[in-house]
């Protein structure tokens, strides 16, 4: 729970930089070193206190650890992106695009069985993918990647994270393809801010929410986890939510309904239907 906690602390820095920094190349190099050093803590306690169960070590490669080596990924590409982007010429830009999403699209041909396995939910496959004692079994793919540490590195949680920042990596692209048709030519496009609806329910019920929303879709097109989710959901919802992978924990232990929120919901839309049929 510590490290989680960690990963989640380091959203919000991310965010934090985002919005002091002055373009995108200072806000990669600044969101690089924050992610290895995060990575580097992890490895540090990992070596010292290891896994109390197979499921805790399967949990940490899985999603802990994704945290900061999506976003390491990610502002990894962006900065090399950034550094070979021609500065003139919109034919040039548009040619290094093309090619650019060629390279990224060949990655998600060539790992289509494994980004199957992770949009599909599966988990059958899950210890031999996200523990590490199946590194001589199932080797690692991820060919930029000679040499992983065996004792903070699993057959595929480098893939994991490299197949989801990808899939950022896209929508980055697209919007910077969009820029330069439409000569933007990186100026922002004001627009009137929302008026933030109150929200009445407690902070279980957002939390319960937003997993489930997550869990039907919400995100995946571009590949945004919870918290991305929830950020987006608060520029809606007057709400500041707490502790929401606590809270999900939470939920989770519940004795009785484990969907408690929605099931409410569900009720009170029944009985406003049969209302509006009287």
């Amino acid at each position: 729970m510590k490290l989680l906690l960690l990963a989640q602390n380091l959203e919000n820095q991310l965010l934090e930089i985002k919005e002091n920094s002055k373009n995108i190349m200072q806000r990669s190099n600044r969101s690089i070193l924050i992610c290895t050093k995060l990575l580097g803590s992890f490895k540090k306690e990992i070596a010292k206190n290891g896994f109390k169960s197979i499921s805790d070590e399967i949990f940490f490669f899985k999603y802990t650890k994704q945290i900061p080596l999506k976003q390491l990924i990610y502002f990894s590409e962006i900065r090399s992106f950034e550094i070979q982007f021609p500065k003139t010429d919109k034919d040039s830009q548009l040619k290094f695009l093309k090619r650019k999403m060629q390279k990224v699209n060949r990655f998600f041909i060539y790992n289509l069985d494994f980004g199957r396995y992770v949009d599909s939910g599966a988990t059958n496959f899950d210890k031999e993918y996200y523990t590490r004692d199946y590194l001589d079994t199932f080797h690692i793919t991820t060919s930029k990647f000679y040499f992983q540490d065996p004792e903070f590195c699993t057959p595929r949680d480098m893939l994991l994270g490299k197949y989801r920042a990808y899939y950022s990596l896209v929508h980055y692209m697209a919007e910077k393809k969009r820029s330069i048709k439409n000569n933007l030519n990186g100026k922002l496009v004001t627009t009137q801010p929302v008026e933030k609806m109150h929200w009445p329910f407690s902070n279980t019920d957002y939390v319960e929410l937003v997993y489930a929303l997550c869990a039907k879709g919400l995100g995946k097109q571009n590949n945004q986890g919870i918290m991305q989710v929830s950020k987006k959901l608060q520029q809606l919802f007057d709400v500041e939510p707490k502790d929401i992978y606590k809270t999900y924990q939470d939920i989770k232990n519940r004795k009785n309904s484990r969907t408690l929120f929605l099931d409410q919901l569900s009720t009170s839309l029944l009985i406003e239907m049969d209302k509006s049929e009287e």
